[in-house]
């Protein structure tokens, strides 16, 4: 039994209807809306504030501060410059690392 090659996938439906333009558009981007929307406010919106925080505490260091690296180390600041920090790790011990490695000031 041979059969033939007869495709009813593009067909119209079956009453008759035209299909819905702008509405049904529309409608199959709600869903990515709002899955940008929730990945703005679980992840995009909470990084940007902590960044933001981050160059505040980065910007307000001043010598005598003690601070802690994001390697782990702990010093004293005994100069600071544009974009280089001084510390001081033990007594006469100095090493000099990048203001945006700073990760806490240890009060």
């Amino acid at each position: 039994m041979i059969l033939s090659g007869i495709a009813f996938a593009m067909g119209t439906p079956a009453g008759g209807a035209a299909p819905q333009g702008g509405a049904a558009a529309f409608m199959n981007f709600v869903p990515l809306i709002f899955m940008f929307a929730i990945f703005y406010f679980l992840l995009i919106r909470p990084q940007q504030k902590k960044a933001k925080e981050h160059k505040a505490m980065i910007d307000a260091l001043k010598v005598g501060d003690s601070i802690k690296t994001a390697s782990g180390i702990h010093g004293k600041i005994t100069t600071l410059d544009d974009q280089v920090i001084t510390l001081e790790i033990a007594t006469g011990v100095k090493i000099k690392i990048d203001r945006p490695f700073v990760t806490t000031v240890v009060k």
